[in-house]
């Protein structure tokens, strides 16, 4: 499944939503996002969202649209 995950890029600075970005991540449950994200990152995850087929396609149209993937 895809997971839409909501961050800020530090943990070290106060959360404001104009920082917010997101990234795309595959993987099998919303558990293992998090982990990936907080273990191979610094980022302060805000949340974590699975997208169904309609929406995925519809982020799909993006030009920001890029699965990212960690190593395990």
């Amino acid at each position: 499944m895809i997971f839409k995950v909501y961050y800020q890029p530090s943990k070290k600075v106060n959360p404001r939503r104009e920082n917010t970005e997101v990234l795309y991540l595959d993987t099998d449950t919303e558990v293992n996002a998090r982990v990936l994200v907080e273990s191979n990152t610094d980022y302060n995850v805000e949340f974590i969202e699975g997208l169904d087929q309609a929406t995925l396609e519809y982020e799909q149209e993006s030009p920001n649209f890029k699965i990212r993937s960690f190593n395990k």
